[in-house]
């Protein structure tokens, strides 16, 4: 296994650019208000870790996937964080605090998070970039560019819901995020029509 620093700067710069604006950040700053962040880090993580070995083990079977059903389901996962975001609470604050914290263990946030990204990366222009690089890069520099480039626009996004939680109250960080997250439902369900 040799590692080629050029090569693995340019599948960092090139995923991290990528996925800057991609949906996927923007379900990780959502998930970050409610759960918490370090919890969505490693399940996001994961999933993208696993997203860059099938790029890199099998680039090319990944556009024979049926493109639909993978958005579809991304769909249905984006409309569920949005009503978990914007359902009605009820009680008050300390209330609502207590319960968040019996909710939110490791392992459900953990899993939300990853089931999240893995289901809705599935065919995007991320992985696919990194099946290319690979093919013309090496394998273990791409996927260690890509990793760490996947996992810096996770952190970059969690961080930001964090210091905007901080700032805003609760309920309205809440409300944009579901807001976001029924966004992306809407969007999801539109490329199924439109691509």
């Amino acid at each position: 296994m040799s590692l080629d620093p050029l090569a693995v700067l340019t599948a960092f710069g090139l995923i991290f650019l990528a996925e800057l604006p991609d949906k996927t950040m923007f379900a990780s700053l959502a998930m970050g208000t409610r759960m918490r962040p370090l919890y969505v880090w490693f399940g996001t993580s994961t999933a993208f870790i696993v997203h860059v070995a099938i790029a890199i083990g099998a680039g090319s079977l990944i556009g024979l996937l049926p493109g639909w059903t993978v958005k579809l389901v991304s769909a249905l996962l984006f409309g569920f964080g949005a009503y978990m975001l914007l359902r009605p609470g009820g009680g008050d604050d300390a209330e609502e605090e207590t319960e968040t914290r019996t909710v939110t263990g490791f392992w459900p946030v953990y899993s939300t998070a990853f089931m999240a990204v893995f289901i809705s990366e599935w065919g995007d222009l991320t992985q696919i970039t990194t099946a290319n690089l690979a093919a013309s890069n090496g394998t273990w520099s791409t996927a260690i560019g890509s990793a760490a480039a996947l996992m810096s626009v996770s952190a970059l996004a969690l961080l930001a819901g964090r210091f905007i939680a901080t700032r805003v109250p609760l309920k309205t960080v809440q409300r944009i995020g579901g807001l976001c997250m029924l966004g992306l439902a809407i969007w999801s369900v539109a490329e199924i029509f439109v691509g």
